[in-house]
């Protein structure tokens, strides 16, 4: 049987605590030794006996052991005493190692610190290095700089590099003078020198070019051009010799100046030349009878007129001028003009010319901001510096125009023509001609409107009995309107201007009051409204052909002739139809009343008029046609017309019939007589003319 292993119960110590002890016996008796032990019975002294008997049995087997091995423990004792001493020998020499190591290590350390040393030594040598290098590039002229400045043309390439270079040192001698460079003082001799050599060849050469454009028949772009190549050139006088810079730009402004000038003025007064011979004077104007010009003009002038009154209110192709292609087209030569004995609207000078200041104005402007790198207001003062004295004489050649002008159309056309101008100016981003443009416009515009207000005033002050003998077809001066009206709204459209439309206005007013102060000449009503419906129809064809459907005047006139030709056809039907018409409109007003039988008394009237329209209303509607297209120039509107009145005639005739079949009237004896309104609808239709 197994010893019983108790474990730490321990049962002879002394330290007992009375409070603990049943805690203690507790704890033991828990335990699985003691469990076993109670379980089984044993006694414990027994027990304990038979444990240390056993016990001192094995320290004597362990003690015979012990010294039957002394041997190889001595042995291994003197092992591990060698092991010591080699382990201790070992610990030595890595103490040794560790300590080498250390010192490697601060050799490494101060290696690096010698190589960043050197690194920052070395950058700031090469720095050194750049900067002295650069400077001593900078401080050494080379030959071939020298040889290039003094003896090659300014046209070459090479002594425009070389020219750059220049440029550069001479910047770089400056700074070292600034910062007190002593080394600047062995180069700054022969840079001057190059420098002076340089500014005298440029000076030659731009002023032999700006020379060359005062040679008649010069082509002056193509110096110019040549010159926009050396721009450099100027840019190289202006950062070191400003004198000489300023006397070139002085020599420019005063040589293109004269040049401009020349030219624009020669070329203004060769353009005068092929303008049409005959132009309008105050006589001209809308109210103003034809025989107002006698032929007393013929009898001196013996070739025939260019220009008759009819045309200065008449647009015709003149408008074509405000077309792109036309706009921007090629310039009249005045010269192949005069050969070929053509002649020309004032307009037509007026675009040539300012197209040919357009063109040479921008491309001017151009030049001098990339060639004297000129931007800004200082561009635009050096503009006007060259332009200026050019665009004061045509601005008073224009002056005196518009003072003896009387073509209103000549001068719309004008002043449209530098609307589109200065739009054209404005897209390209080139102010330098905006001032010109206003100040044109501030001359047109106001002789524009007072040309229009004198055609009003001469429109208001027309005697209708000063203008010849009555006629109610379209009238001259109602023409004029039409022409010139359908003129100025076309024209108006792409640029409008709200004065414009009022004067217009004012001048509609005028003229139907002109129209209705003819009318009224006339002895008959039937012949006024006949004038008045020509009149207005004729106005309505004109402006509906050249303005927009929508304005203004096209939808007054059309009012105005509506209710003109409903008038005319009340007053067409009245004679061959009166009676029944007014039968018909009195017993409606009857019908609406109730008062239908009052009219029973009148069956011998009524039986007339049955009669009497079933006898004759072929023979008047065929009458009524031709009196209509004999009294209306214009066959549409005549059909018009026509188809109008068989159209009212039908409504009237219906009418009839609708009062004859009420209750009160169904024993009149004429009802049978009464034609069906579909075959009268079908006869009338054979009545309207075919077109």
């Amino acid at each position: 049987m197994a010893p019983l292993q108790l474990g730490e119960l321990d049962l002879t110590t002394d330290e007992f605590i009375l409070d603990e002890v049943d805690i203690h016996i507790q704890a033991n008796l828990e335990d699985d030794l003691v469990k076993e032990a109670l379980r089984t019975g044993v006694d414990l002294r027994h027990y304990s006996k038979q444990v240390e008997t056993e016990l001192q049995r094995i320290e004597q087997a362990s003690i015979k052991d012990y010294i039957k091995e002394s041997q190889n423990i001595a042995l291994l004792h003197n092992q591990i005493t060698a092991c010591d001493s080699i382990l201790e020998r070992m610990e030595g020499m890595l103490s040794g190692f560790q300590s080498d190591l250390s010192s490697i290590s601060s050799e490494i350390q101060t290696l690096q610190q010698q190589s960043v040393s050197m690194n920052v030594r070395l950058k700031n040598r090469q720095a050194v290095r750049s900067h002295l290098s650069q400077l001593v590039d900078e401080l050494v002229v080379p030959a071939a700089m020298i040889s290039t400045v003094l003896d090659s043309p300014v046209t070459d390439q090479e002594f425009l590099e070389q020219l750059h270079e220049l440029n550069n040192k001479i910047n770089f001698t400056k700074e070292l003078s600034f910062r007190e460079t002593l080394a600047c003082n062995d180069i700054q001799d022969i840079v001057d020198r190059l420098k002076i050599k340089a500014v005298s060849k440029i000076r030659e050469f731009i002023l032999q070019k700006i020379y060359s454009f005062r040679k008649p028949m010069t082509n002056y772009q193509i110096p110019q051009n040549t010159l926009l190549k050396y721009r450099f050139f100027y840019q190289f006088l202006l950062a070191n010799e400003r004198t000489v810079a300023k006397e070139i730009r002085d020599e420019y402004v005063d040589t293109m100046s004269k040049i401009y000038y020349s030219y624009f003025k020669s070329y203004s007064g060769r353009l005068l030349k092929v303008q049409y011979e005959e132009v309008a004077d105050k006589d001209d104007l809308m109210g103003v009878e034809d025989t107002a010009k006698k032929d007393i003009l013929n009898y001196f002038f013996s070739k025939p007129s260019l220009k008759s009154r009819n045309t200065i209110f008449t647009l015709g192709q003149r408008g074509a001028l405000l077309s792109p292609a036309e706009l921007e087209g090629p310039i009249l030569i005045p010269h192949t003009a005069q050969r070929g004995d053509s002649r020309y609207p004032y307009e037509s000078l007026f675009r040539s010319q300012h197209y040919a200041l357009l063109d040479n104005g921008c491309r001017e402007f151009l030049f001098i901001s990339d060639f004297f790198m000129v931007t800004g207001n200082s561009g635009l003062d050096l503009f006007n510096s060259i332009m200026g004295k050019t665009l004061s004489m045509l601005l008073k050649s224009m002056s005196s125009y518009v003072a003896d002008c009387f073509d209103s159309i000549a001068v719309f056309l004008c002043i449209h023509i530098l609307l589109r101008y200065r739009a054209i100016t404005t897209k390209r981003g080139l102010p330098a001609l905006d001032r010109y443009w206003e100040a044109v416009l501030e001359l047109l515009w106001p002789r524009f409107e007072l040309i229009l207000e004198m055609n009003i005033h001469s429109i208001r002050n027309t005697d209708p009995q000063k203008l010849g003998l009555l006629d109610t077809r379209p009238h001259y001066i109602t023409r004029r309107y039409a022409e010139f009206s359908s003129a100025i709204v076309s024209i108006n459209q792409t640029f409008p201007n709200e004065r414009t439309h009022t004067l217009l206005a004012q001048l509609q007013v005028e003229v139907e009051n002109f129209v209705l102060k003819m009318a009224a000449e006339f002895p008959s009503r039937r012949d006024q409204l006949i004038f008045l419906i020509n009149n207005y129809d004729m106005m309505l064809s004109v402006l509906m052909e050249r303005a927009a459907d929508d304005s203004k005047e096209v939808e007054g006139f059309q009012q105005l002739l509506l209710a003109r030709t409903q008038e005319f056809i009340e007053e067409l039907l009245s004679p061959p139809f009166g009676g029944m018409i007014s039968f018909v409109k009195e017993a409606e007003v009857l019908m609406e009343r109730g008062q239908l039988e009052r009219l029973k008394n009148d069956e011998a009237r009524i039986n007339q008029l049955v009669r009497g329209f079933s006898s004759s209303w072929k023979h008047s509607v065929e009458a009524m046609s031709q009196e209509v297209m004999r009294s209306f120039t214009n066959f549409k509107n005549g059909t018009s017309i026509i188809q109008g009145a068989l159209t009212q005639l039908i409504q009237y005739y219906h009418g009839f019939h609708k009062v004859l079949n009420q209750p009160a009237f169904r024993s009149l004896g004429a009802r049978s007589e009464l034609i069906n309104l579909h075959h009268l609808m079908v006869e009338v239709k054979k009545h309207k003319p075919n077109f």
